[in-house]
């Protein structure tokens, strides 16, 4: 029995088909893998990345945190200026003589 020869037959553009169809399924399952894979180590790295960040931002907190504040100066300036009212209402005649004394004294922690 001798085998046709020209156009293929059903059973053969069949077979043709499910060949083509399956190495097209095929590569674009393997397509999708690898996006799937690049996607998956892009995000690995931005999380790493984001991971070293944090770690460094954390790392430099306690260097803010030790600079020492400079709450003595407004204290000074606190002072004064309360012993310069204690003068003007002493000048304007609202307290005497001995009531500023023992103000300012009490102030200064004398």
């Amino acid at each position: 029995m001798r085998g046709r020869m020209g156009r293929p037959g059903l059973i053969g553009m069949a077979a043709r088909t499910a060949v083509v169809a399956g190495t097209a399924t095929a590569v674009s399952g393997n397509v999708q893998r690898r996006q799937a894979g690049r996607a998956q180590q892009a995000a690995d790295a931005d999380a790493y990345q984001q991971q070293q960040q944090q770690a460094e931002y954390e790392a430099q907190q306690p260097q803010y945190a030790a600079a020492p504040a400079a709450a003595p100066a407004p204290a000074a300036d606190d002072l004064t200026a309360q012993i310069e009212k204690l003068a003007t209402l002493k000048t304007a005649g609202v307290i005497s003589d001995a009531e500023f004394s023992a103000a300012k004294a009490k102030l200064l922690g004398i």
